[in-house]
Formats: C-alpha cells, sequence, structure tokens
C-alpha cells in the first residue's frame, strides 16, 4: 500500500507538471487546445456502445472533461506502475527515469490514438514531436523525483557517483553501437568475467568488429537508418549497456534504457555525419574519421571503474 500510495503521489505530481509544461507551450506560442483527449474520450465510449449524454455546448463539455479525467487517471496509474517497478527493485537512475517513464507515458496516449485512428504520428511535424515529447519528459522526471525522494526517506540511498559513472558509460556504448553496431555486441561478450572462454570472446569480438569495419566502406551496405539496421543497433547499444551494467553492479534497466537511446542518437548523428562530411571529403575519410570515434568510445566504455577494478582484486 506504500507503493501504490507513493506512486499516486508521483503520478499526481508529474500529471500537474505535464499540464503545466503544456498550457506554458499554448500560452508561449498562442496555439489552441488539442482535440485528440476529447476524440479518444468519443472513439472509446463508441467503442463500448456508450453514449455521452447532451447536446451541442453540454456535450462538447463532458468530452472536455472526460478527457481531461482520462489524462489524469493515466498518469496517476502510470505513477503507481513506476512505483511499484521500482519496489521491485529496477531503481532507475534520474535520467533513465526521466526518458524510460516519460516514453512510456507518451506511448500510453500515442499508441491507442495511432490504433483508433485518431491522429496518424507518422505525419506529425518536428513540432509536434516536440510538443508532445517535452511535457511527457517533465512527467517522467518529475514522477522519478518523487519516488527518489522517497527512497531517501525510508533509507534505500544509491551510491550518486556509481549512478552518473553506469550513465555515462551506457549512454557511451549506445552512441558507439549507433556508429558501429559491433561495439555494443563486443561490449557484451568482453564484460563476461574472465575464465577459459576469455580468448574466444576476445577473439569474436574482435572478428565482429573488424568485419564491420570493412563492410561499412562498401557503398551497397544498406542505410543505418533502415528498420532493420536500425533496429539491430538498438538492440546493441541496450544489450551492451546492460552487459556493462551487469558487470559492474549497477542498475541493468537503467543502462538499458539509456545505452538504446544513446544508440539512436549515434545512428542519426552518425548518418548526418557521412552526409556532412561526403561533401566535403572522401566518402572513406569520413567512414574511418567514425570508425576512430566509434572504437574509441566503446574502449572507454569498456574500461572498468576504479570500484569495480579494486573489488575485483580484492576476491
Amino acid at each position: 500500500m506504500n507503493a501504490v500510495t507513493t506512486g499516486i503521489v508521483a503520478g499526481a505530481a508529474g500529471t500537474t507538471m505535464l499540464d503545466a509544461v503544456t498550457y506554458l507551450d499554448m500560452a508561449i506560442r498562442g496555439r489552441p487546445a488539442s482535440t485528440v483527449p476529447e476524440k479518444t474520450v468519443e472513439s472509446v465510449a463508441t467503442a463500448l456502445g456508450v453514449a455521452i449524454p447532451g447536446r451541442s455546448d453540454t456535450l462538447a463539455a463532458r468530452r472536455s472533461a472526460f478527457g481531461a479525467l482520462g489524462g489524469i487517471a493515466v498518469g496517476t496509474g502510470l505513477g503507481v506502475a513506476a512505483s511499484l517497478v521500482r519496489r521491485a527493485g529496477a531503481h532507475l537512475t534520474p535520467a533513465a527515469g526521466t526518458i524510460g517513464i516519460g516514453l512510456a507515458a507518451m506511448a500510453a496516449t500515442d499508441i491507442p490514438i495511432a490504433l483508433r485512428g485518431i491522429s496518424d504520428p507518422r505525419q506529425w511535424t518536428a513540432q509536434d514531436w516536440l510538443s508532445d515529447l517535452v511535457p511527457h519528459l517533465v512527467y517522467g522526471a518529475t514522477v522519478t523525483t518523487v519516488l527518489r525522494q522517497q527512497d531517501e526517506a525510508t533509507g534505500h540511498r544509491r551510491g550518486r557517483a556509481a549512478e552518473r559513472s553506469s550513465t555515462a558509460r551506457s549512454a557511451v556504448i549506445g552512441v558507439a553501437s549507433g556508429l558501429r553496431s559491433s561495439t555494443g555486441i563486443a561490449a557484451a561478450l568482453l564484460s563476461g568475467a574472465p575464465g577459459s572462454a576469455h580468448r574466444a570472446r576476445v577473439v569474436g569480438a574482435t572478428a565482429l568488429v573488424g568485419g564491420e569495419l570493412v563492410a561499412d566502406k562498401n557503398p551497397n551496405v544498406p542505410s543505418r537508418l533502415s528498420q532493420p539496421a536500425l533496429t539491430g543497433r538498438l538492440i546493441a547499444g541496450g544489450g551492451g549497456a546492460a552487459a556493462l551494467a551487469h558487470r559492474d553492479r549497477a542498475d541493468t534497466a537503467s543502462a538499458l534504457i539509456i545505452g538504446t537511446v544513446g544508440a539512436l542518437a549515434g545512428s542519426y548523428g552518425g548518418a548526418w555525419w557521412r552526409q556532412w562530411a561526403g561533401r566535403r571529403m572522401p566518402d572513406w575519410q569520413a567512414a574511418i574519421a567514425e570508425d576512430a570515434v566509434a572504437l574509441t568510445m566503446a574502449a572507454a566504455a569498456l574500461r572498468r571503474p576504479a570500484r569495480s577494478s579494486s573489488v575485483s582484486a580484492s576476491r
């Protein structure tokens, strides 16, 4: 019950901040309120065979009210879910909580409206996406902050330095995977404890990375932004980050989120670099520069933190 109560408080606080940012955006840009919540309520009511009573202004007012109440219910419910997940052991770092919970809230609203045909996110402009993304990230940050404060109040504290180190490491290997997907796979292979299979893992990781470095210079290789290639890079980034977090006894859920987002950023950043540099130098030179950045980042991410090294040496 304590986790549920905390989740209700966190969800309510997050929903309030989401609404505040949304209304601030409306005030600054002078844009009208979104009609999506009202259309969603109407669509759900129609699917359930329920008629919202009233006509004209009365019906419009009730649709608006039910839309707002639905948003509050979703926001509060996600706060409870996040609290229960945290109680189960997934203590997300501030960055991972902001992104993970924020994107979950965003998906909870965007997926239903897409499935119901209320709006098509594929046709949204960049401004539309920002107007949707920013308030939900604020929601995620608020919920995470409330849950972490509750942890501290009950004595469940985490090392802030270790959290920051793991977050940085996850982001670095994620971006490296967006540049060269094999680096994330290599990180997963090399993060295992030394043993009889260590040499085989080193050989396998070297072969994977070397093979991609060669294949990348082939002009016939599909774009990294194609769906299969991008999916592979996201999996490699998230998986590599989670493996490193497991090695360092950090939170793997946080690492998975940060690594996946980092891979997305690295994929689009790498594609932009190749397009920009391709107009100024031969493509193979731009590719080699990207190779150097990816390998340097991967090597930095693979280095064990000082604490982990000392623990390993004492065993």
